[in-house]
């Protein structure tokens, strides 16, 4: 098998989009822009890619990681130029590469495989992935030959009247013999109207060398889209997240308002699953089969298991295990794991916490830096306490204990199984198994007490004109 190589160019800083964050890491549904390219050209079972960095270069490799090695466009000198920088790399290596810009999102696996087998039945020492748009403005025209071979590539601000109206567009991806690709390089001149070495010039070198340059024009116009500007973007983001959505109704989700429904690239849906409008789920989320996700519910880097129901809530970095539910309005916060059959409430928030099997976390209650058993009730407006200023501490409630409305769980504390904490108390201490804690002052009533208060003569007021 022919051995294949990519080179994705990602040295531009990107103007444009006016941003402190270089252009290709912008996120696209959860994944920066070079890396949605790095990872379609991953699946084509590369020998070796380079990407070319330039402004923000510690950033991408910081994303980018090992799968890929890195070349330094230091001057911004054109895509030609650009190129050239991974010769060190791949210069004397013999097989097809493919070249690709790293805020071009959108290009899909099949795309590329697409090219490289056009490529290589047609014998060609270059291909040009081209496209075809009623709207050409911006792009390098493809011109052809009366017979219909590639002579040259000419940039929009390059390009005759003539040229300019030709709608067949330069996608930005090539395919080229590698050996051949850097001799052509060298060439490259950069006189023209930005000064720069346009890797487009390589295909009119080859043409005078009597080289087979081909062209192989993609179905689909909408892949080739280039992010330059924040409306772009957008316009990108638009498109992925119709693209995901199909995929997840197409594998037995349903999904609302799929309009409305926004979902990471990375995210795994369970089959049977409903997911209502205004949800957002984020970054590596996996939620299994027969789940219900509310409207306005967003989910980031959580794990929810099959047959639980979210209810206009925020989870992040949590775990509901099978059955359990959550909501309205409450938060699961890091390395909260609510149990099977687990019950949380309106207006709860869980931090850091294992709620156990069957415990009903009702409403209007913080648990945070604690292990609760299975079984438990939590009453409504019960406060874990466990932070002294300095240090956080937990608290342990045994198995099918009950926890009165209104308690305050000061930690560190054991509270054991079957143990009774009634409403109203502040617990500091252990509380047993099997004992009831009660740890509030005993009521006093103050005769005629009230009659002193101002509100007490306006209520007299008020009465006296009633009875009037």
């Amino acid at each position: 098998m022919t051995a294949r190589y990519a080179i994705i160019l990602a040295a531009g800083k990107g103007t444009r989009m006016k941003s402190k964050l270089y252009k290709v890491l912008h996120p696209v549904c959860g994944k920066s822009m070079v890396d949605h390219v790095l990872t379609q050209i991953e699946k084509n079972d590369m020998d070796e890619v380079v990407t070319i960095v330039g402004h923000g270069a510690e950033k991408v490799e910081e994303t980018l990681g090992d799968r890929t090695k890195y070349a330094l466009q230091a001057e911004q000198l054109g895509t030609g130029h650009a190129v050239l920088q991974a010769k060190d790399i791949l210069g004397d290596k013999e097989g097809m590469t493919i070249i690709a810009c790293g805020d071009t999102p959108l290009f899909t696996a099949k795309t590329f495989a697409e090219l490289f087998q056009y490529h290589e039945s047609k014998g060609a020492v270059a291909t040009v992935l081209t496209a075809h748009t009623d709207n050409p403005f911006g792009y390098g025209r493809i011109i052809r030959n009366d017979i219909g071979i590639v002579e040259k590539i000419v940039e929009q601000k390059d390009a005759t009247k003539e040229e300019a109206e030709v709608t067949e567009i330069n996608t930005g991806v090539y395919c080229f013999d590698n050996q051949e690709l850097f001799k052509a390089l060298a060439q490259v001149k950069n006189d023209n109207a930005q000064g720069e070495y346009y890797l487009p010039d390589v295909m009119e070198i080859f043409q005078k060398e009597g080289k087979v340059v081909a062209a192989y024009q993609m179905k689909n116009f909408e892949e080739s889209m280039g992010v330059n500007d924040r409306l772009a973007l957008s316009k990108a983001t638009k498109v992925m997240q119709r693209r995901i959505n199909e995929k997840h109704m197409q594998n037995g989700v349903t999904l609302i308002d799929p309009d409305n429904t926004y979902i990471d690239i990375d995210v795994e849906i369970g089959s049977d699953t409903v997911i209502e409008p205004g949800v957002y789920l984020k970054g590596k989320t996996v939620i299994g089969s027969d789940c219900i996700i509310g409207a306005h519910s967003q989910i980031k880097d959580s794990i929810i298991e099959d047959g639980v129901t979210v209810t206009s809530s925020l989870i992040e970095e949590a775990h509901m295990r099978q059955n359990s539910d959550i909501g309205p309005y409450s938060h699961l916060r890091p390395l909260a794991d609510i149990g099977q059959g687990a019950h949380i409430g309106n207006f709860v928030e869980v931090k850091k916490a294992t709620i156990g099997k069957n415990t009903k976390v009702g409403h209007l209650t913080y648990v945070g830096d604690a292990t609760l058993g299975k079984e438990i009730n939590i009453g409504c407006g019960t406060t874990f306490i466990n932070y002294d200023g300095i240090n956080k501490h937990h608290t342990n409630v045994g198995d099918y204990s009950f926890i009165g409305s209104g308690s305050n769980i000061i930690a560190p504390v054991e509270i054991e199984d079957h143990a009774y904490v009634a409403a109203g108390s502040t617990i500091t201490d252990d509380v047993k198994a099997h004992d009831m804690a009660i740890a509030r002052g005993r009521q006093v009533n103050k005769k005629g007490y009230y009659d002193r208060y101002p509100v007490a003569q306006a209520a007299a007021k008020t009465e006296a004109k009633e009875e009037k």
